[in-house]
């Protein structure tokens, strides 16, 4: 199984009154990583050929992260099925490797202009499982 990394530099903007990284920051981290997992893929996203849609999002927190920390966001394929497939997400600390969350998020093959899912292609499908981590 390989695995796609990247990872972030916590901006002050992302963190709350509390002062630790802000619940909604880490959906748009989980988004970023996603696009990069989904270039390397080679799947089409610019806004006129995206034919993967999001269909959920989950985020489980462990840790608190703070503004100026370095975070890693590790993405793997859990599911794959005819026309959807499941990313997940491992957010650790850069430096340390400690767990601060866990993130999921389903996704769909999606034609545009008949409004419909469509079975994943072959090649795409063929790259996917070569992220394929049995959860």
């Amino acid at each position: 199984m390989m695995a796609h990394d990247i990872t972030v530099k916590v901006r002050f903007s992302e963190t709350d009154a509390l002062g630790h990284v802000s619940n909604i920051s880490y959906f748009i981290y989980l988004e970023e990583a996603r696009v990069e997992f989904f270039r390397e893929l080679g799947l089409e996203i610019t806004i006129d050929k995206w034919n993967v849609i999001m269909i959920s999002a989950n985020c489980l927190f462990y840790k608190q992260a703070y503004f100026d920390q370095r975070l890693k966001i590790t993405s793997f394929v859990t599911k794959i099925g005819n026309s959807s497939f499941k990313i997940g997400h491992r957010i650790t600390d850069a430096a340390t490797g400690e767990l601060i969350a866990e993130g999921d998020a389903g996704a769909v093959y999606f034609d545009f202009t008949t409004q419909k899912s469509e079975r994943l292609p072959d090649h795409i499908r063929e790259k996917l499982e070569m992220h394929l981590k049995e959860v």
